[in-house]
């Protein structure tokens, strides 16, 4: 690691190794993650209102992020609480190896399909816990001139290895179809190491951040009138919530029907929609730089618009493959010609929400309340996350695919123009000041 042209202390070089490690065995396992509800729906044949739920458990938990900060805050043995929330979260993935290796063995026993997802809740509780933590540590370890770099260095390493995992995955998964029986052992006993690995990294807590003076019910309540306050108070950054929320409505009504549609629709393989995962992560990983300077010279609002508006592009060239079916096999990966501008539209659309969704809300706030404001926004990712995907399932099953692409497309133009109409509302504004 003597290439990082940094001078490292004895912590920081320690803390690196670590979090390097993780970062390489936390690639592994969401380079396999990627492709579970394709497996859910392709291997498993689990119905579409179970397909609903399991992209639901990936975000639903967010909702109850006010309680787990305060629980988190009166933790005083961190490392403890990791390990421990690795192995209930985890370990259980373990289950999977008592799956039946066919379709006819699943069907004969669809308790299989309800174990599947109750596995994966539990897993995916573990989030809420672990991803806070991550950052906890290493802004203990890393000193702040340092912390984007290291931290960066950890994540492209991250991607790397998620993207070369993701198709090796597809692959063996178009060679085997039931191989997640033993894949997902592995990813078990691999996510306890990861998070242990990363809870050996030093820290020092301040002596007074578990001096807690109000009951934890009082705490909550606080939490909760705090978030009303900022909404109330701050029309814009309200008004970019409420886009955010008509935006995630409708990324969520579609998420689950695009999963539904590569296999009923497009009859894709592994192959296929691993390499379309691949190729639109790439091209946005060398997007990342350009739109990191231009969320920092814009208003998020604007920053938004080409955010929603890049989905709104993806949604349409997907959609516009049942009236243009004309596609080449390659390497046995099934090429739609409406789906290279989906490709394209999609990478914009994963760089700029990786960007907007982490700290567009800090741009509404001074540096003190960015954790406030953020917790408010993911408070809001996980309302929103408790009826939206099982919508849009309701609504495919009523009105077919086109509809219901057709509604998240209506959904993202009312977003896209609320923001346009906030941030011209806000320059008139300044000009009569």
């Amino acid at each position: 690691m003597n290439f990082i042209k940094l001078t490292l202390n004895e912590l920081e070089k320690k803390t690196l190794r670590l979090h390097v490690w993780y970062s390489l065995i936390e690639g592994f396992i969401v380079g396999i993650l990627v492709l579970n509800e394709f497996v859910f729906i392709k291997s498993l044949k689990g119905n579409n209102y179970q397909l609903g739920l399991l992209f639901q458990f990936s975000v639903i938990l967010y909702v109850f992020l006010i309680f787990l900060n305060e629980m988190l805050k009166r933790v005083k043995d961190k490392k403890k609480l990791l390990r421990y929330t690795a192995l209930f979260t985890r370990l259980p993935l373990i289950l999977l190896v008592f799956f039946p290796r066919s379709s006819q063995g699943i069907a004969a026993e669809p308790i299989f399909h309800i174990v599947f997802l109750v596995i994966f809740f539990v897993y995916y509780s573990g989030m809420p816990i672990i991803y806070p933590n991550i950052n906890f540590f290493l802004k203990n370890a890393y000193r702040n001139e340092h912390f984007g770099r290291l931290y960066g260095y950890a994540t492209a390493l991250n991607k790397i290895v998620m993207l070369i995992v993701t198709l090796l995955y597809g692959i063996l998964l178009d060679i085997d179809n039931f191989a997640f029986t033993y894949i997902f052992p592995i990813v078990a006993i691999m996510g306890v190491l990861s998070v242990y690995l990363l809870s050996m990294i030093d820290y020092k807590e301040d002596e007074d951040v578990n001096v807690i003076k109000d009951s934890f019910l009082n705490s909550v309540k606080k939490s909760f009138s705090n978030m009303l306050t900022i909404l109330k108070n701050n029309k814009p950054y309200l008004h970019f919530e409420v886009g955010f929320m008509i935006y995630g409505f409708a990324f969520m009504i579609s998420a689950t029907v695009i999963t539904i549609y590569f296999d009923k629709a497009l009859h894709l393989n592994y192959s296929s929609v691993a390499f379309y995962k691949n190729i639109y992560n790439i091209i946005a990983i060398a997007l990342l730089p350009f739109f990191s300077k231009l969320i920092d010279s814009i208003d998020p609002r604007k920053f938004a618009i080409i955010t929603f508006s890049s989905i709104l592009l993806f949604i349409l060239s997907l959609a516009l493959t049942d009236f243009f079916p004309q596609n080449i096999q390659l390497f046995g990966v099934k090429l739609y010609y409406t789906m290279i501008p989906y490709l394209i539209f999609q990478s914009i659309f994963a760089a700029t929400m990786s960007l907007l969704w982490s700290i567009g809300s800090a741009y509404f706030c001074r540096s003190s309340e960015a954790g406030d404001y953020q917790s408010v926004h993911l408070s809001l990712t996980g309302l929103r996350a408790v009826f939206a995907p099982t919508s849009g399932v309701i609504i495919y099953e009523l009105f077919g695919f086109f509809t219901t692409f057709m509604l998240a497309i209506g959904a993202l133009l009312i977003a896209i123009g609320l923001m346009f109409w906030s941030y011209q509302r806000d320059k008139v504004v300044k000009l009569l000041i």
